[in-house]
């Protein structure tokens, strides 16, 4: 299964709350933290709330 590696590279203060939720649901903590998840729909949708502030490599 293909994976990707997620990275934090913007603040979450000032967000909505459900960001936030999605930020921490995907293991990131502080800004330059990254997380390696399978590629899977969940993820993907998880990704895509909080988009703006966050970057995405396929390993």
């Amino acid at each position: 299964m293909k994976q990707i590696k997620v990275t934090l590279v913007r603040s979450t203060i000032g967000c909505l709350e459900k960001q936030k939720k999605n930020v921490e649901a995907l293991g990131l903590k502080k800004i330059g933290s990254s997380k390696v998840h399978n590629d899977t729909p969940v993820i993907r949708g998880m990704i895509k709330v909080v988009s703006h502030m966050v970057t995405v490599e396929e390993i």
